[in-house]
C-alpha cells in the first residue's frame, strides 16, 4: 500500500511536497486499511542526499506495508550544518524535531550522517539527538537507528564507543541470521546487505550490555542488534534502504575527493557489488589515476560506472525484515490499546497515565471513545 503523508505534518510546503515524493500521482490520505501506523524520519543526509534518501525509505516502506497503511512524516535535528538549499528544503518540507513532543508516533527512523568530529559527542547536533533518543524510549514502541546514528545511541545509552576499521567497509556482504527474533521472520538463513562505513561495534561490547544479535557478517562483523526496553531499539549498521546504484554514486563521490586532493588514498573498490567485466575496468583505470589529467581521469571512471551492471540483490531481504518491524509496532499499538479499553470500565481517565506513559495510545483512545459516546 502507498505510503502517505501524515496530515499533522508541519511543513511548509506540504501539499508541493507530496507531489515531490512519488514521480506518480500521489495517494491522499484516507482510512483504506484497518491497520496503521504512523512513522517518522528524522533525516540527517548530508543536503545532496536528502531526497535520495527520503526516496529510499519511501520505496522500502511501500515494498514492506503489504495491508497496512503508513502516515509518514519527516523531521530535522536543527543543528545540522547545511548549505542554503538544503536548509531551504528542510525548512519548507520537514518539521523540527524539538517538536516531537507534540506528534504522536508510532516508530520512528533516523538516519546518520558523515561526521565532522573524531568524537561523536562534539558533533553540533548531538544535544537534540540525545533529546530525541530519550524521547523516543518513552513514545514510540520501536524505533530504528542507521548507521552513525546507531553508533550515537551506543555512545550515550551505554558508553560503547565505534572502533576504526584499517579500510572502509564498503559493498555488498554476505550477512546470517543469528536469531528467531520476530522481526527475523521469513529472512532467509544468509543474505547479502550494502555497508558503507569506516567504523564498527564490538560484538562482545554489545553482548555485556544486553544486546540481541539479529544478523552477523564474517567479513565485517555485526551486522543488525536490538535492545528491548520500554521500546524496541533495532540498529542497522548496515543500509538496507539502499537503492541499486547508491553505492555507486558513494564510489564516484569519492574517486572526486581523491582527485581534489581532499584525501590522499584512492578508495576501495565496493566488494561483492560490481559485476566482474566493471572490476578488470576499474581496476585498470585506477592504475593509471597518476598519469591523467582529473577531467579526463573523471570522463573515463563515469564512462566505466556508467556501463556497469548493478544488482539490487537485497531489497526482498529488506522488505521482508522491515515488513516484520511494521507488524511489530503494530501489534504493540493494539495490544496498548486493547490494554486500554479493558483498563477503562473501572478506572478513571487519571489512572491511565502509567499506561499511556510510553506511548500516543491516548489520542487514539480518546477517539475511541467519542465514537462510541457519538454512537
Amino acid at each position: 500500500m502507498p505510503v502517505c503523508l501524515d496530515p499533522n505534518f508541519s511543513g511548509e510546503n506540504r501539499t508541493v511536497r507530496t507531489n515531490l515524493l512519488r514521480s506518480k500521482p500521489s495517494q491522499t490520505l484516507h482510512d483504506r486499511s484497518d491497520k496503521s501506523v504512523t512513522i517518522g524520519l528524522i533525516n540527517n543526509m548530508p543536503d545532496g542526499a536528502l531526497e535520495a534518501t527520503e526516496r529510499q525509505f519511501i520505496s522500502l516502506l511501500e515494498s514492506a506495508s503489504g495491508d497496512m497503511q503508513i502516515k509518514l512524516s519527516f523531521h530535522a535535528l536543527s543543528n545540522i550544518p547545511r548549505n542554503e538549499q538544503g536548509a531551504l528544503h528542510v525548512k519548507s518540507f520537514y518539521s523540527n524535531a524539538e517538536n516531537l513532543s507534540d506528534k504522536k508516533l508510532d516508530g520512528l527512523i533516523v538516519t546518520g550522517r558523515e561526521p565532522l568530529t573524531p568524537n561523536l559527542k562534539d558533533e553540533p547536533y548531538w544535544q537534540d539527538f540525545v533529546k530525541v533518543l530519550e524521547w523516543s524510549k518513552d513514545n514510540t514502541y520501536s524505533t530504528i537507528w542507521s548507521c552513525l546514528a546507531a553508533h550515537a545511541a551506543l555512545l550515550h545509552m551505554d558508553g560503547i564507543s565505534r572502533i576504526k576499521n584499517k579500510h572502509k567497509h564498503c559493498g555488498v556482504f554476505e550477512c546470517a541470521k543469528e536469531s528467531d527474533h520476530p522481526l527475523m521472520k521469513d529472512s532467509p538463513a544468509s543474505f547479502k546487505l550494502p555497508h558503507s562505513r569506516w567504523n564498527g561495534i564490538s560484538e562482545d561490547a554489545l553482548l555485556d550490555h544486553a544486546y540481541t544479535i539479529l544478523t552477523h557478517s564474517p567479513h565485517i562483523g555485526v551486522d543488525t542488534f536490538i535492545k528491548e526496553d520500554k521500546s524496541l531499539f533495532v540498529f542497522f549498521q548496515g543500509h538496507p534502504e539502499y537503492e541499486s546504484n547508491t553505492l555507486l554514486l558513494e564510489y564516484r563521490r569519492d574517486i572526486g575527493r581523491y582527485l581534489r586532493g581532499e584525501t590522499n588514498t584512492y578508495p576501495l573498490m565496493p566488494q561483492g557489488y560490481f559485476d566482474d567485466s566493471t572490476v578488470i575496468a576499474l581496476a585498470a583505470l585506477q592504475a593509471e589515476v597518476k598519469s591523467q589529467s582529473r577531467e579526463d581521469f573523471l570522463v573515463k571512471s563515469s564512462t566505466v560506472l556508467g556501463n556497469s551492471n548493478l544488482e539490487d540483490n537485497w531489497h526482498s531481504t529488506a522488505a521482508c525484515i522491515y515488513r516484520n518491524w511494521l507488524g511489530y509496532v503494530y501489534d504493540q499499538k493494539q495490544r496498548r490499546l486493547h490494554d486500554i479499553d479493558a483498563f477503562m470500565p473501572s478506572h478513571g481517565v487519571d489512572d491511565l497515565a502509567p499506561i499511556l506513559a510510553a506511548t500516543g495510545a491516548a489520542s487514539a483512545s480518546n477517539q475511541r471513545r467519542k465514537t462510541r459516546l457519538t454512537v
